[in-house]
């Protein structure tokens, strides 16, 4: 606050009355206004970078006093949270609400829903277990008899004996329809 004449106080710069009574366009005021208005613009201006100034350095003496307290951002938000909940739980509306929810869950209408939802869960529950033990036995069964089909397959084809000179089967071509997919498979 270099400035000579600054008292801390708002100066009182008298304008002519045509600016102050109707807020006339720059073009009606005098030359003497024009540089009264330039120059309580450039106070005011003075007057708000001094206080950027001013903020800024209380702002860092403050995080300074958290910091040697120990006082960090996340617990000054945790403190905040806590107290607005608190201010939330003894709120009148909330308390109201409460006792409401209170009085509901304690409605006989409520409780039978409640313990119809529960049976209705647990009878879900147990029927789609059974459904999965049902789909895994299925598939089991399937796989025995795909495992046993397959092995079928192959003792059909195999090569009698009595063939060794040929190496395809003795049974008619029309019993085995997948005859030339199937005769070099070999047994392993």
């Amino acid at each position: 606050m270099s400035r000579h004449g600054y008292s801390g106080a708002s100066s009182s710069v008298h304008f002519s009355s045509r600016i102050i009574d109707n807020g006339c366009s720059p073009a009606d005021l005098t030359q003497e206004d024009v540089d009264n208005l330039r120059f309580e613009l450039a106070k005011v201006d003075d007057e708000i970078h001094t206080l950027r100034q001013v903020l800024l350095t209380k702002e860092n003496y403050a995080a300074d006093i958290r910091r040697q307290l120990g006082i960090s951002p996340l617990s000054n938000i945790k403190q905040n949270l806590s107290k607005g909940w608190h201010e939330v739980q003894t709120s009148a509306p909330y308390l109201s609400a409460s006792a409401t929810l209170d009085d509901i869950s304690h409605s006989n209408v409520y409780v039978r829903t409640r313990d119809s939802l529960s049976h209705a869960g647990h009878v879900t529950s147990a029927a789609l277990s059974s459904m999965g033990v049902a789909i895994t036995r299925r598939l089991a069964e399937m796989r025995r008899w795909c495992d046993v089909a397959h092995v079928s397959v192959f003792i059909f084809l195999l090569p009698t004996p009595q063939s060794s000179a040929s190496s395809k089967p003795t049974t008619p071509h029309h019993q085995c329809p997948d005859y030339e997919t199937f005769q070099y498979i070999q047994v392993f």
